[in-house]
């Protein structure tokens, strides 16, 4: 067979010189940082453990793609920036992203089938299996027999969390938050949203810290704190079995301030601490009139917003079954009043009105911020399958990858100038990275390039990374886990 080769796409001249281009590198990649991906997860064991929240009824001696080479490599991918899979029809190809899955032949070379050498990955096709597997298949299934069960990967969330932990904190904040995911399909549960102003999903999120622990998916003609009760109460349960003395606050707007969630909070076997916010309304403004006033006062002196707060109890005339301590802010800016309110059950002891506020309360825009990054960077509202169930599964993919990324800031990127750089960053700071990659029968080689504007750090990443020793969870017992 005759084998042409491509004629080079010439450019602009460089003065004299001709600049001339061809696609004949050989196995190069933009994705060299996907090397350290793997390391982060072959400390914590990430995917691995998720892939046990699913059951493979295919047959593994037939089987090409081990269920947990197609998690990775789903995973990897949102990491990497591509979130779609019709991507991976171009990614299979990829030798580096081959070796960040673990393949032992990462140039797909002893493939059996002629038309797939060369590829060593998944297709598009074989990964929607994923997704679109229906609960009740089985090994008689024809085509989609990968079942996901939604239950255990709640627990794998929070799992993964406690995982991280040698020793127990003393106090944990579980903030929680509803935000829309815009949908332009017809996909079932599709409704629009007064608030939002179009179609969209209403998902929960509950966060400690920037850690995801719950994930869910949910239509929009519902209440914010619709389902949120039943999620705290596993979440706690989950928690307290491996950290009984742990002291629990839940932190939430005032979608989130509703009697049942409040009350159950103050059961004697429960208790778990909550701030929330409080909606205001003339009651609750009458009584912050005379603090109101003061501030206005200041603001008219000094030009300067000011803030006077206000400590008492009070119960509404309906709904609520008791009083509680309530703070509000006198608060007077540039445009006028903005009286704002929280209701908690936290102690004037521990926390005066303005600590309560300023430092326990709006310590809580730091999730927002943390969803955020989710969607907009690991591709959370990509949810356009037509089933609830479907997308709830893309979520938590996006959620896993999350926990990937976030895993390798803490552990890989502390106490370097990306310490606190968002996922986006990292990504292109970090894993865009072009390589060239040979492949012999004993040896991988990734040369990266020379020209890499952060070698210092990757270099330091990797270290950190290789270093790591991963903590053993202490069971309450004292016993470690293992």
């Amino acid at each position: 067979m005759t084998v042409c080769n491509p004629s080079p796409m010439r450019f602009q001249d460089l003065g004299s010189r001709s600049v001339l281009a061809a696609f004949d590198g050989g196995n190069i990649t933009s994705d060299a940082g996907a090397l350290l991906l793997r390391e982060v997860d072959t400390r914590f064991s990430f995917l691995e453990r998720f892939a046990a929240c699913f059951t493979d009824h295919r047959d593994q001696e037939r089987i090409e793609h081990p269920l947990l080479d197609l998690l990775k490599q789903r995973v990897f991918g949102l990491c990497l920036g591509y979130e779609d899979l019709n991507d991976h029809d171009q990614l299979r190809l990829d030798p580096l992203l081959a070796v960040a899955v673990g393949k032992a032949d990462p140039l797909g070379e002893d493939r059996p089938r002629a038309a797939d050498q060369g590829k060593a990955l998944a297709g598009k096709s074989t990964l929607n299996r994923l997704e679109l597997t229906p609960p009740g298949a089985s090994e008689d299934s024809r085509y989609k027999k990968i079942v996901a069960h939604m239950s255990k990967i709640e627990d794998y969330l929070v799992d993964s969390f406690i995982g991280q932990y040698a020793i127990p904190p003393e106090r944990i904040v579980l903030d929680l938050d509803a935000t829309d995911d815009r949908i332009h399909g017809h996909q079932l549960g599709r409704f629009f949203h007064g608030y939002y102003g179009d179609y969209c999903y209403l998902p929960l999120y509950i966060f400690c810290g920037d850690h995801p622990l719950c994930a869910r998916l949910r239509p929009s003609d519902i209440d914010a704190a619709c389902g949120a009760l039943k999620q705290i109460q596993r979440i706690v349960a989950q928690i307290r079995r491996q950290w009984p003395n742990v002291k629990i606050v839940l932190r939430g707007d005032s979608g989130f301030c509703r009697e049942p969630i409040m009350r159950w909070c103050e059961l004697d076997d429960v208790k778990v601490d909550f701030i929330f916010g409080l909606a205001k309304n003339k009651r609750l403004i009458k009584i912050l009139g005379k603090e109101m006033h003061q501030a206005k006062e200041m603001y008219e002196k000094t030009g300067q917003a000011s803030r006077v707060f206000k400590d008492f109890t009070y119960k509404t005339k309906k709904s609520w079954g008791r009083q509680r301590r309530v703070v509000g802010k006198a608060e007077h800016l540039e445009k006028g009043a903005n009286p704002r309110f929280v209701v908690s059950s936290l102690s004037s002891s521990e926390f005066d009105a303005k600590q309560l506020y300023e430092s326990e309360y709006c310590g809580r825009g730091d999730m927002e911020n943390r969803i955020k990054e989710q969607q907009l960077y690991m591709f959370a509202d990509r949810t356009s399958c037509a089933t609830m169930r479907a997308n709830q599964l893309r979520l938590y993919l996006s959620t896993v990858a999350y926990i990937v990324m976030r895993a390798f800031r803490e552990y890989g990127l502390k106490e370097t100038e990306m310490a606190n750089a968002q996922c986006d960053t990292i990504r292109l700071k970090l894993l865009k990275i072009g390589a060239v990659i040979r492949v012999s029968v004993r040896r991988v080689v990734v040369s990266l390039s020379e020209g890499y504007a952060f070698r210092g750090l990757f270099e330091r990443v990797w270290q950190r990374l290789r270093d790591l020793v991963t903590p053993t969870p202490v069971a309450p017992s004292g016993v470690p886990t293992g």
